[in-house]
């Protein structure tokens, strides 16, 4: 069964720019039908790493908390911490990372509150029925909120080749054990170079695998270690490495599983809206963005997260190459995703439509197009 997913282009004039357009398509597509009187509103966003100006600009993410409001929402702007250490690793520098890329009260008009809390550590654990998880780490301001809104910027992904809707919402909204346990197959082992004896990872070891050693340095024990990545994401002294070793298809099915356990306690109150604009050739995790791989396209959206990625895809493998983009020699090729990282990137739709989060067929909707 397919979709409805609406579209609008970048084309503007007077009273329809890119402000009424984000409007309008927030309406059309049913969004803001989701929203009741009083729900809180998570209105998932990327805020940039730091020296990355290709995310999705606070003007726009405005209309849509303006929108909310005017049903009734009580909308805050959110986004988890980093498992890797950049600017947003923790709430503090996470927020002071937001304000300098221009999120604040004044610009988007909404509180931004970061969904797993000061270091990562508040989420809750979700149960699922997947194939790699039976239980998912979702950060607790996006699962205790009433509605669940994705804005996410469309751009190339090293890992994934692809970022849409369903990466920002699995990986987005997993606490940073999460995102340990989505990003590897390994379980870890600790480096004892650097480790106090602090006991903070027997602490929270949920299954006992941990103990001190005589010479007072920590030691997992890899027979009873479940890989569930608390270890890692708790260690003050980052003496437990991340471990990013796994391969396309399970991280992308990881990721959908964790998707799955922020929409499925949300049935009906979850919408999506992707923006094909500044498309660049890596994540918006990078403290950089390239020259874009194609020309800005447009807005798109709709109720279903795995749709509005398809077709995302779609267009953008139906665009034209911009010449000096890294892709400026493949203009040719079918999959521009793939051609750039090598990687297959439906593996994550394809999942997530074998979960039920959707569907990758779609109805396509366009309006307001030249």
């Amino acid at each position: 069964m397919s979709s409805k997913v609406y579209f609008t282009d970048m084309s503007a004039k007077s009273k329809r720019n890119l402000l009424n357009k984000t409007e309008a398509i927030f309406l059309k597509s049913g969004i803001a039908d989701i929203i009741e009187k009083g729900d809180l509103v998570a209105i998932k966003v990327h805020f940039g790493e730091y020296g990355n100006i290709a995310f999705i600009p606070p003007p726009l993410i405005r209309v849509v908390v303006e929108q909310v409001k005017a049903k009734g929402g009580k909308p805050f702007l959110t986004d988890a911490n980093t498992l890797y250490n950049g600017t947003r690793r923790n709430a503090i520098d996470h927020l002071e990372t937001a304000l300098k890329n221009g999120f604040s009260y004044e610009t988007v008009g909404a509180p931004i509150i970061i969904a797993d809390g000061l270091k990562g550590h508040d989420y809750v654990n979700v149960p699922i029925k997947g194939r790699h998880f039976n239980e998912v780490k979702i950060s607790g301001a996006v699962h205790h909120a009433d509605v669940f809104i994705a804005l996410s910027h469309v751009k190339g992904h090293e890992v994934f080749g692809f970022g849409g809707a369903m990466k920002n919402i699995g990986m987005g909204c997993g606490a940073p054990a999460g995102k340990q346990m989505m990003h590897s197959d390994m379980k870890p082992r600790v480096k004892e170079e650097g480790c106090t004896g602090c006991r903070t990872c027997i602490l929270r070891c949920p299954v006992g695998a941990i103990i001190l050693k005589e010479n007072n340095k920590a030691y997992i024990d890899q027979e009873i270690c479940i890989g569930c990545g608390e270890c890692v994401a708790f260690c003050p002294q980052h003496t437990i490495p991340i471990n990013w070793k796994t391969d396309e298809a399970s991280v992308q099915e990881k990721t959908a599983e964790f998707a799955l356990g922020v929409i499925e306690p949300k049935k009906g109150k979850c919408g999506f809206i992707n923006f094909l604009m500044n498309i660049s050739p890596d994540c918006d995790c990078c403290s950089w963005n390239d020259i874009p791989l194609v020309p800005n396209l447009g807005i798109i959206a709709s109720k279903d997260p795995v749709a509005v990625d398809q077709a995302s895809l779609d267009m953008v493998n139906q665009a034209p190459v911009i010449p000096n983009s890294v892709l400026g020699n493949k203009g040719d090729v079918e999959d521009k995703f793939a051609a750039l990282h090598k990687h297959d990137c439906t593996h994550i739709l394809t999942h997530g439509e074998k979960l039920g989060i959707g569907s990758r067929q779609y109805e396509l909707i366009t309006f307001w197009t030249r």
